[in-house]
């Protein structure tokens, strides 16, 4: 049985997301949104959270200050190379959200045949069968939303699911290819006329 063991502190989750996978990206545009409008944006602070009994104390944007700091440096970076301008007077607004999760994956190799022939090895050995392939790994998520900042609707929202990476040294990269690959599915800005 092959496991992978979780990082210890919650909070380093989030820097280590998609450490040897790809990204698995969705998002979402809200209808009527002109999306090639906007030109120039700001990223919201972190609200104040709440602590409830459906929230989690090992939420990562919780309790790591630095995870949160690397996180919107990486988007303000990544808005920037994709021809948008940090403002005091934005014509959007980015919020954004981290989580992770303990999973695990059960993988079963049995086509429905006796894996060993009687032959191979004696009497019984093929009776056994291939036993399940067991990994246990950490999912993390990143959420980008675009907001309207007068009328606080969402326009886009982004989000980037890809498991965890268990190497410190690959958390910094693995956070800004994770906000990349959310990005690459966002317009890129419109040279105004």
């Amino acid at each position: 049985m092959t496991t992978r063991r979780s990082l210890a502190a919650p909070a380093a989750l989030v820097l280590a997301l998609t450490a040897c996978a790809s990204v698995d990206v969705r998002t979402v545009t809200s209808p009527g949104a002109n999306l090639t409008a906007l030109h120039t944006f700001a990223v919201m602070p972190q609200p104040a959270r709440r602590l409830s009994a459906a929230q989690s104390t090992n939420d990562p944007m919780l309790v790591n200050s630095i995870s949160n700091r690397a996180l919107r440096t990486d988007l303000v970076k990544a808005f920037e190379n994709r021809g948008y301008v940090l403002s005091d007077k934005p014509d959007f607004t980015v919020a954004y959200y981290a989580s992770a999760k303990e999973k695990l994956d059960v993988t079963y190799w049995d086509y429905g045949y006796r894996y060993y022939p009687s032959w191979w090895d004696g009497p019984g050995f093929y009776d056994r069968g291939y036993p399940p392939s067991v990994t246990e790994y950490t999912q993390g998520t990143v959420i980008v939303d675009v907001v309207d900042p007068s009328t606080r609707e969402l326009l886009w929202r982004g989000q980037g699911v890809a498991t965890v990476s268990d190497d410190e040294a690959q958390y910094e990269q693995d956070l800004w290819k994770t906000v990349t690959a959310i990005l690459e599915k966002f317009p890129r800005a419109v040279a105004r006329s």
